[in-house]
């Protein structure tokens, strides 16, 4: 059930089903849609740069530490040579995929995603550790050209808020706004027909804090509606409504 048209026609099926209050016809929508959706599979691509942590935030987003068995490797050198994909371990249907880092000798931006195979993707989500370079403008403008939604990550955010923490007169939300602001305007102005550019904040230590939540929820909304459940730990939006129908009815 990849293609979109398939979903929304059994959707359309459904809907129509429930109006004709027809539970039988709609019993039977509810489990071709559930026997086909554990056949879409969600695919997240994680780029940057070498050394902007995008490997540790692979394994942070999947739930699991750097050094658990299953973790993409990381380190102060590129360890990713070849794009990878790592299994989300709660939802099987959703793979996280560690790409090589962009700008690296065998991965010039101009021919980064046709080398990474970038079709196979449903978004990227771009991580940088500092500000975003001309490598991260330069992808994002190719994915851009190739209709894929893209996300800034600016990874770290822990070791610049200790950093910051020295200071007398440190104020958190100050200093976040600060970092935020930075990022944004190295990004304004590029070309990336983006207005203001939404910048998420991110320590792959420290998921509670900070803008990991929000990045989630982003993602969630900007997904096709067949792909949107595996961003969320429950049920299916038709078997939920087919539940809640069923219930009215009895």
């Amino acid at each position: 059930m990849e293609n979109i048209d398939e979903v929304s026609a059994v959707k359309i099926a459904f809907e129509d089903a429930m109006k004709n209050n027809n539970l039988t016809i709609a019993a039977g929508k509810i489990q071709e849609y559930l026997k086909e959706i554990n056949n879409v599979v969600l695919n997240i691509a994680v780029t940057g740069e070498t050394g902007s942590g995008k490997s540790s935030f692979v394994n942070a987003f999947r739930g699991i530490k750097n050094n658990e068995e299953g973790a993409a490797p990381t380190g102060v050198v590129e360890t990713t040579m070849e794009a990878k994909a790592y299994p989300h371990p709660k939802y099987p249907n959703m793979q996280v995929w560690d790409l090589p880092g962009i700008g690296t000798a065998n991965f010039k931006p101009e021919k980064y995603l046709q080398k990474v195979e970038f079709d196979r993707f449903d978004f990227f989500i771009i991580v940088s550790s500092e500000r975003f370079r001309a490598n991260d403008i330069t992808l994002a403008k190719e994915i851009q050209n190739m209709k894929k939604k893209f996300y800034f990550v600016r990874s770290k955010i822990d070791n610049d808020m200790r950093a910051e923490g020295r200071k007398e007169k440190f104020d958190k939300d100050k200093t976040l706004e600060t970092i935020r602001q930075y990022c944004i305007k190295g990004l304004e102005g590029q070309g990336l027909g983006l207005g203001s550019p939404k910048v998420f904040l991110i320590s792959s230590f420290d998921l509670v804090h900070y803008d990991f939540h929000d990045l989630e929820e982003t993602m969630e909304k900007e997904l096709p509606d067949h792909k949107r459940c595996f961003m969320r730990g429950y049920t299916p939006p038709l078997e939920r409504s087919w539940r809640s129908s069923k219930c009215t009815v009895c």
